[in-house]
């Protein structure tokens, strides 16, 4: 019996190895213009952060949210700005948005990136195995 648990938990400890080192993967959706709801996500993140360096994290905009990440309307430009050189993490504007909000690219926050469609750009998150988040209060 005991060589039989033995056997069982050498043949199951690759498995719970493999479960300990999953990576990470978060995407956060942010449409909200509440400054509430930007300075939660910019928590989150830091808490992830320190708790595991190696966390991925993606935070993409759409909707009303667009002013966490426009120059000079931006609650928090220097931080934003400072966790974009992140390797492991990215702001992501939806292009839809900042059209339909006269945005230009020349107008967001230095390291912030577009993306074509933000919807998309979650979904294709999610389907890579990326964590999902709703920013939202």
């Amino acid at each position: 019996m005991k060589k039989r648990i033995l056997i069982l938990l050498l043949l199951l400890s690759p498995v719970l190895l493999n479960a300990q080192t999953k990576d990470y993967k978060v995407v956060f959706d942010l449409t909200s213009k509440d400054t509430v709801d930007h300075k939660n996500v910019l928590r989150w993140i830091n808490e992830i952060s320190k708790a595991d360096s190696n966390a991925k994290l993606e935070v993409v905009f759409y909707g009303q949210s667009l002013d966490m990440v426009v120059k000079d309307k931006s609650i928090a430009p220097e931080i934003i700005s400072n966790l974009a050189n992140n390797k492991n993490l990215s702001f992501r504007v939806c292009s839809i948005a900042m059209h339909n909000h006269n945005i230009d690219k020349g107008q967001l926050l230095p390291g912030v990136q577009t993306v074509p469609d933000g919807i998309y750009e979650i979904v294709s998150k999610q389907k890579e195995g990326w964590g999902y988040i709703k920013v939202s209060h």
